[in-house]
């Protein structure tokens, strides 16, 4: 055997420690690599992409925004699987139900860009607290949910009968009553049948009577001449 040079054996050295860096730098890159491709695999896996939206009623279908304080309300989708089936339902949350109860249900097919909206608008509800459940066909985890609150403005009282309603107190036709707008007291007109009253005739009265003819007054007084 020859022995190696001092100069020999720092060159075999050196290259080992290239060959290995180099192993090490490959193995870190195609791990890291497979890391990525399935990270990119799991965000873009069918069924779970995609979310929903609480939308008041009138507010653009291509709004993306989240309103969750409504009086009516659509349900919006964005992004999910083409033409993917949903079923969807609402319970009354605390504190305004048990979370138990299902005041309103449907099911609708989003479009081929996995786009949708609930057409005609939902049923109204009472003013107070919902949550909404949103199931699909090939989904992976839970159903997709949104709360949100019902707030609609309180209906004015309806106003009272108007008090111009009345009748005449006789036997002829009802009354033709007027209202001049909406206070009192009203006009009032009574129509009847029968010509107005005459004021009664009155008889003639007797002459009265011939004043009496003069007594004569017997003289007294002497006659002079």
């Amino acid at each position: 055997m020859f022995p190696f040079s001092k100069r020999t054996r720092l060159a075999a050295a050196v290259g080992a420690a290239v060959v290995a860096t180099g192993l090490t730098l490959a193995f870190g890159v195609s791990s890291a690599g497979a890391q990525s491709v399935a990270g990119q695999a799991k965000t873009t896996a069918p069924g779970d992409n995609g979310d929903v939206k609480i939308h008041s009623t009138g507010t653009l279908q291509t709004d993306e925004r989240n309103e969750p304080h409504v009086c009516t309300y659509d349900l919006d989708a964005f992004n999910f699987d083409s033409v993917q089936s949903v079923t969807w339902w609402i319970k009354a949350w605390p504190p305004t139900g048990d979370g138990t109860t299902i005041v309103d249900q449907g099911k609708i097919t989003l479009d081929s860009s996995g786009n949708g909206v609930t057409t005609p608008a939902n049923q109204p509800l009472p003013n107070g607290h919902y949550k909404l459940f949103w199931t699909f066909d090939g989904e992976k985890g839970a159903a997709k949910h949104k709360v949100f609150w019902v707030s609609c403005p309180a209906t004015p009282p309806t106003p009272p009968p108007s008090p111009c309603v009345t009748e005449c107190e006789s036997s002829s036709p009802p009354c033709v009553t007027e209202c001049e707008s909406s206070s009192p007291p009203c006009v009032t007109e009574c129509e009847s049948s029968s010509p107005p009253s005459e004021p009664p005739s009155q008889t003639p009265s007797a002459p009265p009577p011939a004043a009496p003819a003069p007594t004569p007054v017997p003289g007294t007084l002497p006659v002079t001449g």
